[in-house]
């Protein structure tokens, strides 16, 4: 225990836990508590603390922000997620769910239920998961080669993502009528997120947060190389297919809630490899705290920063994503 207690490793993913556990808690509350109308502490204590009804910021604080923030949190954690293990199976820094086409999948399948099937808003993210699955098949098989190729995998991502992206606009344009729902979806936002989306959203976290916390030493095992996975005993293909599936699962779900919202699954992954090292027992707790805080902290800036006017957080990540994909690629493009 004295060894353990005195491993510099141990002891800085220690601090970096706490600090991020931390970091999210505050995130959460400023997401609370800032907004168009400011509340204090002590009227959040009063809702929570007992009966609010007659509060007059009740409906504010529990039926808009909690669910707001929630939501937000949930997404950080599936997409941060979803990017660790697509950086895994496929050994590529470069990897996450926008780049390797299932998040185009997810979202091409929960447009279209949107658009033609408005009634039916409760299977989006059924529906949403089936898209991601589709499209994960789709580019397991173009990139099958007596085995799956990682970067035959992410070359067809990109070209069906593109793909998707076409369907996604001809539906825009085809109905036009409805595309400002759909506008405000694919930009990537949580206004108007409600505790029916917490709903929506929470059986998948569920399902893929435990599958992740299961994952991690195949995701370790498969670092070593294929040859060296199938001396331990691993089935490659069969653990590199299930665990696509978990990602797919983790980013429809937060497809479903949150529209197209890039670059978390990208970014999260590195900061946090940056942070804690790559064994992914702790890169993929961390990643997940930091992809909730991120994502809560950044969608408290971007409906604050220019009120009244609500920016969607997806734009928001895009300008903070965007620098940080072009230094990734400087820098193997440097190596």
């Amino acid at each position: 225990m004295r060894e353990l207690a005195s491993d510099p490793r141990t002891v800085w993913r220690s601090v970096i836990s706490i600090s991020g556990l931390a970091a999210l808690v505050a995130a959460l509350f400023i997401g609370i508590r800032i907004g168009a109308v400011p509340v204090s502490m002590y009227d959040i204590w009063q809702v929570f603390s007992g009966p609010a009804a007659g509060n007059e910021y009740y409906q504010i604080i529990y039926n808009i922000r909690v669910p707001r923030v929630i939501v937000g949190a949930l997404t950080g954690i599936n997409l941060a997620l979803a990017g660790c293990i697509l950086q895994g199976v496929l050994r590529n820094p470069l990897a996450d769910p926008g780049i390797i086409g299932v998040s185009a999948g997810a979202g091409l399948a929960a447009m279209a239920v949107m658009i033609l099937w408005p009634g039916l808003t409760a299977l989006v993210p059924a529906v949403a998961f089936a898209g991601a699955l589709v499209a994960a098949g789709i580019v397991f098989l173009l990139s099958w080669d007596r085995g799956v190729q990682p970067l035959r995998l992410i070359l067809a991502g990109v070209a069906l993502a593109a793909f998707f992206g076409g369907g996604m606009s001809a539906l825009m344009v085809f109905h036009s009528d409805k595309v400002q729902g759909a506008v405000n979806w694919m930009a990537g936002g949580f206004q108007g997120r409600s505790w029916d989306h917490v709903r929506m959203i929470l059986p998948y976290s569920f399902i893929g947060i435990l599958g992740a916390v299961l994952s991690y030493r195949y995701l370790n095992t498969l670092q070593l190389g294929d040859e060296v996975a199938k001396g331990l005993g691993i089935r490659v293909e069969t653990a590199r297919f299930t665990l696509v599936v978990l990602a797919a699962l983790l980013a429809a779900s937060a497809v479903s809630v949150a529209g197209l919202l890039g670059f978390v699954g990208l970014i999260v992954p590195h900061i946090t490899r940056m942070l804690v090292g790559s064994d992914f027992e702790y890169l993929m707790p961390c990643a997940a705290v930091l992809g909730a805080t991120l994502v809560v902290a950044a969608d408290t800036v971007a409906r604050t920063v220019f009120s009244p006017v609500e920016v969607p957080v997806g734009i928001f990540m895009a300008f903070l994503g965007a620098p940080f994909f072009i230094y990734l690629l400087r820098k193997g493009m440097g190596r």
